[in-house]
């Protein structure tokens, strides 16, 4: 194989034609040899040391001539240790989830890709944040089990057979859990991915065939049906700044991913928005903070009216709200449960956090009673409120459109089966609330324009502001501790299409006093979590000065002009 001194900048494998330029880091005062095997062969078919400069310090740089580039793959040996390329964009020897540890370490190499992929019409979506419908996935959990109905199970093909699922709940934007090459052949399973990984490469056991063609159809038709794809990239302590730039250009730029999820203990995303190819990428991190608040004041804590408020408005560009997420429980578990039940992660149930902030409505676990799973019902109805009627950028977590559970397992990390997997059987069991969500989604698009971007500090010509918040009488803010009731009115001067959304956490019942409309105008009850979401036919006038609402139950009413 012809040879030639290559060049140090980018590091990896980058084939121009049939030459293949590669590049490493190596420790200081140690030398690094380039093995080059052909496909499926045991024995090299090349091996040189790789030459450095000082102008490049302690890269390590070759150019070899290949016929086919994509035939081979390639090692390198640093310190006598054989070892696969850091930024290697793909990798043999991980195709099937779960081989034993030993015998993967024996056969893991890079794989040399070639960018031959077609992208047809796709484009970036550049969705606005206020027009963000997310939702959590895992790529292997969530069409694993044998009612997903897909034909490749677990993997990136599964998920975009999903896609028109996806379209039918009015999602526009998907949350990747780790998708990138990591090691699950841990103590226990490391089903969720995190950890020591190869960040640029996509995971070959999450594939039906080549992984990385398959993730880039996977963006490509999210993208054709108008979906943003968002990866979580949590990178590991002691992976450095340049490394993580690297990373999320390459994913940008040869995977057209909309975004990524990052640890912010990890990497600054104020500084990753500064750079000129992640410029209009959303660069997210993860807090708890409106999970936490919201799922309290569900369950009816006292003295949650002004934290509530505080997450209803709060509008970072970089936080997403969340009421359920993969780190903890479902939805459904969160009305089911008081405590974790891990007993499955082998960890005596010392493990995953202890303040869930979870209420189980009167039974622990799986109940046949009527009176506590009505109310389970409605506590998810309220939650789902409380979420797609944040000024926030929603994210739904996969499953609980349709109660999916994990037994009351809060930390599944390590499990790979039923208890993670989607059981896509609850589906039709739940049909009632999947068209619930369905509907509310719906409604929440068609209600931000008036409610984003809002302020309580803007006040219109009428000297109403944009959003006022309210007790049960009309502008006059709950001021006792007890009070687990609030009314949140969004004021449009320019349209006179105000809304008013009564939130009642308490055990009893409440009247609400609701705001004066002008002349001409009348306030109509469009949705509740008694009445679901109503189309202008059902929708029910107001006819007195106030409104009851029953115990736990939210209702979004609508001013428009009064019908004769």
């Amino acid at each position: 194989m012809k040879t030639a001194v290559g060049f140090p900048f980018p590091q990896g494998c980058t084939v121009e034609g049939q030459t293949a330029n590669f590049s490493v880091a190596v420790p200081e005062g140690q030398t690094c040899e380039l093995i080059i095997y052909k496909k499926g062969d045991r024995a090299s078919a090349f091996s040189q040391e790789m030459p450095y400069s000082d102008v490049a310090g302690n890269l390590h740089f070759l150019s070899v001539v290949l016929e086919q580039p994509e035939d081979y793959e390639y090692c390198y040996k640093i310190g006598g240790k054989i070892v696969p390329d850091p930024y290697g964009k793909a990798f043999s020897g991980r195709e099937h989830w779960s081989v034993s540890k030993g015998k993967e370490k024996r056969k893991l190499r890079t794989r040399i890709v070639t960018d031959t992929f077609d992208w047809e019409k796709s484009q970036f979506p550049h969705l606005k944040k206020e027009d963000v419908i997310a939702y959590s996935l895992h790529v292997r959990g969530f069409t694993k089990h044998s009612s997903s109905g897909v034909a490749h199970k677990g993997t990136f093909d599964g998920v975009t057979e999903k896609l028109p699922y996806l379209q039918k709940l009015g999602i526009n934007q998907i949350h990747l859990m780790p998708v990138y090459e990591f090691d699950e052949n841990q103590r226990h399973v490391n089903y969720w991915g995190y950890g020591k990984a190869y960040f640029f490469a996509p995971k070959a056991s999450y594939a039906a065939g080549d992984p990385v063609n398959e993730m880039k159809s996977l963006v490509r038709q999210m993208h054709l049906a108008g979906i943003e794809v968002i990866l979580e990239m949590p990178f590991t302590e002691g992976t450095t700044f340049s490394l993580i730039l690297d990373c999320l250009r390459y994913w940008v730029m040869q995977y057209h991913v909309d975004g990524f999820i990052v640890n912010p203990y990890i990497c600054n995303p104020d500084e990753l928005a500064k750079d000129p190819v992640l410029a209009k990428s959303k660069i997210l991190k993860k807090e708890d903070g409106f999970q936490n608040v919201m799922r309290r004041f569900l369950k009816g804590d006292e003295g949650m009216i002004r934290d509530v408020i505080c997450q209803l408005k709060n509008q970072d560009t970089q936080l997403y709200n969340y009421i359920a997420s993969h780190n903890g429980f479902t939805l459904c578990d969160v009305v089911s449960y008081d405590g974790k039940h891990n007993e499955a992660n082998g960890e005596n149930n010392l493990d995953g956090p202890d303040y869930n902030y979870s209420w189980n409505c009167g039974a622990e676990g799986n109940s046949r009673k009527k009176a506590v799973n009505e109310l389970r019902k409605n506590q998810i109805f309220n939650a789902f409120f409380l979420l797609l009627f944040a000024q926030g950028m929603p994210c739904i977590l996969s499953g609980d459109e349709f109660m999916n559970t994990q037994k009351g397992n809060n930390n599944a990390y390590c499990q790979d089966n039923l208890i993670s997997w989607l059981d896509w059987n609850q589906l039709s069991r739940q049909e009632e609330l999947y068209t619930f969500v369905c509907r509310l989604i719906a409604l929440r698009k068609a209600c931000m324009k008036q409610i984003a971007k809002k302020s309580e500090d803007t006040m219109g010509r009428s000297g109403i502001p944009q959003i006022s918040y309210h007790g049960e009488d009309a502008w006059q803010m709950p001021a006792g501790r007890a009070s687990r009731q609030l009314g949140v009115f969004y004021h449009e001067e320019s349209t006179e299409k105000d809304f008013y959304i009564a939130y009642n956490m308490h055990w009893l019942s409440h009247s609400f006093a609701l705001p004066s409309l002008p002349k001409g105008m009348e306030w109509v009850c469009i949705a509740g979590t008694k009445e679901g979401v109503l189309d202008e036919k059902e929708a029910v006038p107001v006819k007195d000065k106030k409104v009851q609402l029953e115990e736990r139950t939210i209702k979004v009413f609508v001013g428009r002009q009064a019908k004769e």
